[in-house]
């Protein structure tokens, strides 16, 4: 091969391959990159107006729970230059050995470090920020790792973080208010995503139609199923908008049972403008409650 053709062809490599290493930022900014919807909302109302600070999501709107998440091209291009990467923990992203991998010197926020998590079969559930008072201690858990990684910024911070916890003090006490005084607290879910709802409202999950979402029940769990909502003094199953609804009709057409809808709050578009979606979600899902078990 000739000099002529191989300078070309070695600049063309370097063009082609030079993105994939870690190329220093250069527009100054503080970049966080958060790993799914809940997580972004939290994110967005402690760092989402503060100059030079930018929050951006990971996964598609659509993404839902980080169930079997495989990490793309694009979410891997976006973690390039990430500075901070908040995550929610107990294993929702397992795909975070990849990224420590990749990004030695990536900063990670984990959000639900320091909370006591309920475990089902000996396997960790992941879904804390469904306790509004654990999705308080998360965003407190962010707030300080903020402050701790970004000092230049952390009086922002604080002052961001300590206005949305009062917002979800007042959330919380709403809620306790409405739903501790329903006279039916048997619940039937769709999956694993409300334990800690539940534990947080003094509800009682006595089944869950898919344990792992997207896998249809065997017969046998959806007989077992059935006789579970059929002994209920109140038939009713709660369905989430981000999965087939068609396993809790089968159930529902068995039962008479009514079928509600309750968001575990997964899925959304990571925009500024949704700061307010946990709040407003969570106090649906409150008047749900109230008008399917009173």
């Amino acid at each position: 091969m000739t000099k002529k053709i191989l300078l070309p062809l070695l600049l063309v490599l370097g063009f082609v391959f030079g993105g994939c290493g870690n190329e220093p930022k250069d527009d100054g900014k503080i970049k966080i990159v958060t790993s799914f919807y809940p997580i972004y909302i939290d994110a967005i109302n402690v760092a989402g107006n503060i100059p030079g600070v930018e929050v951006v999501n990971l996964t598609a709107p659509q993404t839902g729970c980080l169930h079997d998440y495989q990490l793309t091209t694009e979410n891997l291009k976006t973690l390039e230059n990430a500075d901070i990467f908040i995550i929610n923990g107990l294993g929702m992203e397992n795909f975070i050995d990849k990224v420590t991998a990749e990004r030695k010197d990536l900063k990670i926020i984990d959000a639900s470090k320091g909370i006591d998590p309920i475990e089902e079969n000996g396997e960790v559930n992941p879904h804390v920020w469904m306790s509004v008072t654990y999705s308080m201690a998360q965003v407190k858990n962010i707030i300080s790792g903020l402050c701790e990684i970004d000092p230049d910024n952390a009086e922002h911070y604080r002052k961001n973080g300590l206005e949305y916890v009062n917002s979800l003090t007042t959330l919380r006490d709403d809620m306790h208010m409405t739903l501790d005084i329903l006279p039916n607290k048997d619940i039937v879910t769709f999956h694993e995503a409300f334990p800690y709802f539940a534990k947080e409202f003094k509800l009682n999950i006595v089944g869950v139609i898919e344990h792992e979402p997207g896998t249809e029940p065997t017969p046998q769990e959806l007989a077992e199923t059935i006789e579970k909502v059929n002994s209920l003094p109140v038939k009713v199953i709660f369905t989430e908008p981000q999965y087939s609804p068609k396993a809790a009709e089968t159930v529902a057409t068995e039962t008479g049972a009514d079928i509600y809808t309750l968001d575990p709050i997964v899925t959304g578009d990571a925009v500024p403008e949704n700061a307010d979606a946990y709040l407003n979600t969570m106090l649906q899902n409150m008047m749900t409650l109230l008008k399917a078990l009173n």
